[in-house]
């Protein structure tokens, strides 16, 4: 059965949408700022052995539309085989109508592989081995796959106590395509209890050859890192925090904090709450001082379920929404930095859409005309990633900031076939953009309409970031 409806028109219902997309939107380069792929298989320019384990070994978003078909977890995170785990995804796409799984399954099957046909249990097995046939070859390693999809640019995530080792090898490659990472600072403030922080404050003491026995030296060990990720070409932070954290405190007061935490004993919830905000004022500093972007992927509750957690770890797929206060701390924070010209460019992400439009006012309060769109609202993230959320997302930034600044799309994933959200995204923006010339509200202005999806798809971004394309 061909799948008419992932025509070369997918999304496009008007005749000014498919311009857009077909003469501006599709030519455009892909540079994916935010991703989870891996390093290291970048490094060794890594082939995979077959469909299962490029498509579903790290894919949560398969993961909970499995479950909640009635999967056991033997086919999902568990033992079974990979022809297996494929056959029980391939049963549950078909319950994924409506979903953007079900789009973004037979969107990725037609732009890696030429397949047409719908996957459920009947085509399984066909569709598993024509896969893994083409996987096999050279022309499907992960570097090939990313110049097949004219990436210029991803960038990664990685804890301050990396190496960095697989970056320096992949630029000592000369791979053509730029590969680098953002500095990943929730473990420097975000712990269950002192014991685990402390643990990581000994792995920064080893690593950063730093005796760390005060704020101010916890601080110069960070500092260090920052250092050394800067001097590898990173020139981004992200931190994914449920809500911004922004109490009052004192140094004298932070520094008794923490010589509490080094002697490994309880803090109260105030004092945790200080010890964190004292942290984000800092993380944003350093960022600051070195000319990067902080990014901020607020609104989540992660590790739900402690039977998932225990079995699995975390990323298991069982992270939800958060419904905390953002606004006041959010404000408090931004103004104090703000207020010493020590703002960094901003991006912000929000999980809860009932706090999208509190956040894009809140970002327009800190607009100084020093770099076009400074503050950023981000792209619809997680659960929001989706045609209603993506239109959502740019209706609110539309009516309460510049659509025409914002840097786009980005992938959030750790698979190598999710590159084609970037065509969804286009396809979406191009749609809406269509949708308001045809009906009247937006001229008829292909030159500009068409400047305003290229830059929205590449330009703004290639623009944006201060990382080196060259």
């Amino acid at each position: 059965m061909a799948v008419e409806f992932l025509s070369e028109d997918f999304f496009l219902q008007t005749k000014t949408a498919k311009i857009l997309y077909h003469e501006y939107a599709k030519k455009m380069p892909i540079y994916d700022y935010h991703c989870h792929l891996s390093a290291e298989q970048i490094a060794t320019d890594h082939q995979f052995d077959n469909i299962t384990q490029m498509w579903l070994a790290e894919d949560h978003y398969k993961w909970r539309a499995m479950r909640a078909n009635g999967i056991p977890e033997k086919y999902v995170t568990g033992n079974a085989g990979d022809y297996e785990k494929f056959e029980k995804w391939a049963q549950t796409v078909p319950y994924c109508l409506c979903n953007p799984l079900y789009h973004w399954t037979h969107l990725e099957l037609k732009s890696f592989f030429g397949i047409n046909t719908l996957l459920n249990s009947n085509t399984a097995k066909d569709i598993y081995d024509t896969c893994n046939e083409i996987i096999r070859t050279p022309q499907f390693s992960v570097r090939s796959i990313m110049r097949k999809m004219n990436v210029r640019l991803v960038c990664g995530i990685e804890q301050p106590l990396s190496s960095l080792e697989q970056y320096k090898k992949i630029r000592e490659d000369g791979f053509e395509i730029k590969v680098y990472t953002a500095f990943l600072t929730d473990k420097t403030f975000i712990f269950n209890n002192v014991s685990v922080l402390n643990r990581w404050i000994d792995e920064l003491e080893k690593v950063s050859d730093s005796e760390i026995n005060s704020f101010a030296s916890y601080i110069e060990a960070i500092r260090k890192r920052h250092d050394y990720f800067h001097e590898n070409g990173c020139r981004l932070s992200d931190r994914g925090i449920p809500t911004v954290y922004a109490e009052d405190y004192t140094e004298s007061e932070i520094e008794k904090i923490f010589r509490k935490v080094r002697l490994a004993k309880d803090l109260s919830a105030l004092e945790t709450l200080k010890f964190k905000s004292a942290m984000m004022f800092e993380n944003a500093l350093m960022d600051a001082e070195s000319g990067w972007v902080q990014q901020f992927h607020l609104g989540v509750v992660r590790n739900n379920s402690t039977r998932m957690l225990k079995a699995f770890g975390p990323d298991a797929g069982c992270d939800s929404m958060a419904d905390l206060q953002i606004a006041l701390p959010l404000a408090k924070f931004f103004d104090r930095l703000d207020k010493n010209g020590r703002l960094p460019k901003t991006i912000i992400y929000n999980l809860n859409p009932r706090d999208s439009e509190m956040i894009v006012t809140m970002l327009g309060n800190f607009q100084d005309g020093s770099a076009a769109g400074k503050m950023q609202y981000g792209s619809a993230w997680w659960f929001l990633d989706q045609k209603n959320g993506i239109e959502k997302q740019l209706t609110t930034l539309s009516n309460m900031g510049l659509l025409s600044r914002f840097v786009g799309m980005l992938t959030d994933s750790r698979s190598f076939l999710s590159f084609p959200r970037h065509e969804y995204f286009r396809r979406v923006l191009c749609n809406f953009l269509g949708s308001e010339v045809e009906a009247g509200l937006l001229p008829n202005d292909l030159a500009l309409l068409g400047k305003m999806v290229e830059d929205i798809s590449y330009n703004n971004t290639k623009n944006y970031f201060p990382m080196a394309l060259d």
